[in-house]
């Protein structure tokens, strides 16, 4: 029976982002969760350009490329999807967040407060500081 809770990490495609969701899949299959691998992205211009020159295919291509490194970064690590691990994968429109690859155990509804439970290879120092990687 599956726990409560995601195991929710950042991916990007690095190396440590990488090792990340290598991290999170073990937590993940070691309790029971749901992995919930994200990789955030943006338009190359940033947001704010994009919105005076708003071009949909552009933004549909730039999802798709986005989907890609998500599906590359499965390959690389595990080969395709992790076995005896339920995994989710979401491409979400949003600026990358340094700090993301770090694993998080969420125990609440993906919409609502941040996660918690924090693991990982990223600097301790740096991420400690954001209110979403505090336990």
């Amino acid at each position: 029976m599956a726990a409560a809770g995601q195991v929710v990490v950042g991916v990007s495609g690095s190396l440590a982002s990488l090792a990340a969701l290598r991290v999170a899949a073990r937590a993940a299959r070691d309790s029971g969760r749901v992995l919930v691998a994200v990789l955030a992205w943006e338009p190359p211009e940033g947001e704010v350009l994009y919105v005076r020159n708003p071009d949909s295919a552009w933004a549909a291509r730039c999802a798709r490329d986005a989907s890609s490194r998500l599906d590359r970064a499965f390959e690389e690590a595990f080969g395709g999807t992790p076995p005896e691990v339920t995994v989710v994968r979401r491409v979400v429109r949003s600026r990358p967040d340094p700090c993301a690859s770090w694993p998080r155990t969420r125990t609440t509804s993906w919409s609502s407060a941040p996660a918690r439970g924090l693991v990982g290879p990223r600097s301790a120092a740096r991420c400690r500081r954001t209110p979403a990687a505090r336990s």
